[in-house]
């Protein structure tokens, strides 16, 4: 039997799947039932699944018929052992001593396991993948659901289809039996639909208005949507997010085209994208210039006898209710002042040891001023930047942002723009939250530059000097993420501040002094993404241990200069130079090193003199490289100190018994390591 393969088919229909789910229970049937394979030594040549809003489906290709019978042995005691040891494995294996085999003085239990009929192993798995499913919620239904023990799925579990090659596996699970039967759309088809095996599934409910294909339904709805929009002469804003979305809620998906009052298009764009986006499901469309169209995309699940009118009118008007709650919000907000909004902040809490959100904007305030005034945010106008400040987090109270959260700041932005304030105020205030994370946009706009990273520092420091830093995996109020967007605003802008004045700046009043915490966490979080622009961490190490005050911009110039060099022969080559000077150096200790100038003995070998004077070359050159940041510069004149230290090394024993020809030696390799040091501490170099 072992050669014949059949194919088999899992369908499970129940009432509709959250979207949301489907993706996941797609992946988690495959594993579960590839798992339950597994277990009885089978495997499918392939194994593929589907979702739709009211089936979860599995086609598992070429599972052979049975499993192989095999045959186990284990091996017992020697002819002759004591008889407590017959006993004890006569009992453990459930056999007689006439059933052991013997093979040379040994005795052996030999158990034939007979092969099983795939079927039968399906019959048993299947019931025990469904009460195993990890569904993030499910739930129990009709009369036994009082027990506990009774059937639990993500929503109504109706039918379950098992079939292996054109056979019904038997199984059954809650009464509910296995079968060859599935239901076609809710809407377009009528009755049961006859599965003859896993081959006939795709096909069979396409006949029946259901593309089991999410893939396929996805494609339907993205060129559908977009084809509508074209025929309207309009172009359809893309929105992956969304075709994903409508694919999970529809079974024979057909996108039409509906319009809106061009009266509601005085509400920013943005507000109408994420009406029509969240609550409805619907994509927006752009005229040809760019703007936004009073027209949007729905996707129906049935094909309509009227080509769809009812449909498309029944959407216009859920559409326009909300958009007049939008409208009606955003009225309502421009007649209230920012300022005014702005004092609503004090009844807000923003963490029980850091104040309201009025504290907070306060310091803000401050904090955006002095990065002003002291010149670190080059370009900012300090009036702007403390006005911005003061707005940016008004807009909380607002009634829009009270309905959509995702649009504060934008909202702050919109408002500060219609009562008068300045481009760069009004920018500032839509921008400051901005860069949310590693890979979104950085802002360049100076006072925006101010307010951002004023409010992010404020967050950072205020959080660790009242001990509510990052534990883990654990980071609740998004510490790590405040920190890669303080090192982004430094970097991008080219921003020169000692990260100790920062800190210092942005320090409350009544916390702890957590300037070094600060310090350390912001170095491992530029770890991090420099990591992704290729850096090593060592050589971050190796710089941040002898630059002094932490101004980031110089500390990434200098770092991958670092990397830049040693990644060469010639450095890795002065590396290893390096690290031998310092291991002789360490165990010598430093008394003994005089100083390598004051040359103590007459017969200085011709290595020793000219390292001596490649020495004195290259530490001013070095110096000089460095007070003008150029780093490129540092490493070329270390680069020229490699050569003669080879030779002083193959020429000269250090350690002479004369103290004085050995302290001169040693202070010429305390120069070395000094002037390698000025650069970076290449000890902590790895390799």
């Amino acid at each position: 039997m072992g050669g014949i393969m059949a194919d088999f088919l899992l369908e499970l229909l129940s009432e509709e799947i959250p979207a949301r789910m489907q993706a996941k229970a797609k992946e988690d049937l495959a594993r579960l039932f590839n798992d339950a394979l597994a277990k009885a030594g089978l495997a499918a040549q392939s194994v593929e699944t589907f979702a739709t809003p009211r089936r979860l489906a599995l086609i598992a290709k070429g599972l052979p018929l049975a499993t192989e019978a095999v045959s186990e042995e284990t091996k017992g005691p020697k002819v002759g052992a004591p008889p407590q040891a017959m006993e004890g494995f006569l009992r453990k294996t459930g056999l007689t001593q006439d059933q052991l085999v013997e093979r040379d003085g040994v005795y052996f239990a030999v158990v034939e396991k007979p092969g099983r009929n795939t079927a039968d192993v399906l019959g048993e798995a299947i019931p025990a993948i469904i009460r195993a499913f990890p569904w993030p919620k499910s739930q129990r239904w009709g009369a036994a659901s009082i027990s506990t023990e009774s059937l639990r799925w993500v929503r109504p579990l109706q039918g379950i289809i098992a079939l292996l090659g054109n056979d019904i596996v038997p199984c059954a699970i809650d009464g509910i039996e296995s079968g060859r039967h599935s239901m076609g759309h809710r809407f377009h088809s009528s009755g049961p639909i006859e599965i003859a095996n896993a081959d006939a599934y795709v096909e069979a409910l396409r006949a029946a208005h259901v593309i089991v294909h999410f893939s396929e339904r996805c494609a339907l709805i993205r060129d559908g949507a977009k084809a509508a929009a074209e025929a309207a002469g309009l172009v359809l804003v893309d929105d992956e997010g969304l075709v994903a979305e409508n694919a999970g809620l529809t079974e024979w998906p057909v996108p039409m085209l509906g319009r809106f009052d061009p009266a509601y298009l005085e509400v920013p764009e943005e507000v109408i994208q994420l009406t029509a986006r969240v609550n409805q499901k619907y994509f927006v469309c752009h005229d040809r210039n760019g703007k936004l169209a009073n027209a949007f995309v729905c996707t129906a699940n049935i094909v309509a006898k009227d080509g769809g009118a009812a449909i498309v009118a029944g959407n216009e008007k859920v559409l326009a209710a909300r958009l007049s709650d939008a409208k009606f919000f955003w009225e309502q907000d421009l007649k209230v002042p920012l300022d005014e909004q702005a004092k609503k902040l004090a009844q807000i809490t923003f963490h029980e040891k850091l104040g309201t959100v009025a504290d907070k904007v306060e310091r803000v305030a401050k904090l955006a001023r002095w990065l002003a005034e002291e010149g670190i945010v080059k370009g900012a106008n300090a009036d702007e930047a403390e006005r911005a400040a003061r707005l940016c987090k008004a807009d909380l109270v607002t009634g829009m942002v009270g309905e959509f959260p995702e649009l504060q700041g934008l909202m702050g932005g919109y408002y500060a723009r219609a009562q008068g304030e300045s481009d760069a105020v009004a920018d500032a205030v839509r921008d400051h939250y901005k860069p949310v994370g590693q890979g979104d946009d950085v802002p360049t706009a100076p006072v925006t530059v101010a307010v951002s990273l004023a409010d992010k520092l404020d967050t950072l420091v205020g959080f660790f000097q009242f001990d509510e830093k990052p534990t883990g995996s654990k980071d609740p109020f998004a510490l790590r993420r405040a920190a890669i967007g303080i090192l982004s605003l430094i970097l991008d802008n080219n921003l020169r501040a000692s990260m100790r004045d920062l800190i210092t700046a942005a320090a409350h009043s009544g916390g702890s002094d957590a300037g070094i915490d600060v310090a350390n966490f912001l170095i491992d979080r530029l770890k991090v993404q420099q990591r992704e622009a290729g850096i090593r961490h060592d050589m971050i190490d190796a710089v941040v241990s002898v630059t002094q005050g932490g101004d980031n911009v110089l500390m990434v110039k200098r770092v991958r200069a670092l990397q830049g060099f040693v990644t060469t022969d010639e450095g890795a080559n002065l590396l290893a130079g390096y690290k031998r000077a310092a291991n002789i150096l360490k165990q010598s200790g430093d008394a003994e090193t005089g100083k390598a100038n004051d040359v103590q003995h007459d017969g200085a070998s011709d290595v020793e003199m000219a390292l001596k004077s490649a020495l004195d070359a290259a530490e001013p050159k070095a110096a000089a490289a460095i007070e003008a940041e150029d780093f490129e510069g540092a490493m070329t004149a270390l680069a020229t100190l490699r050569a003669p230290i080879d030779a002083f090394f193959e020429g000269v024993m250090v350690n002479d018994p004369d103290p004085a020809v050995r302290a001169f030696r040693l202070g010429l390799l305390t120069r070395f390591r000094d002037a390698v040091h000025h650069v970076a501490d290449f000890t902590k170099i790895e390799g």
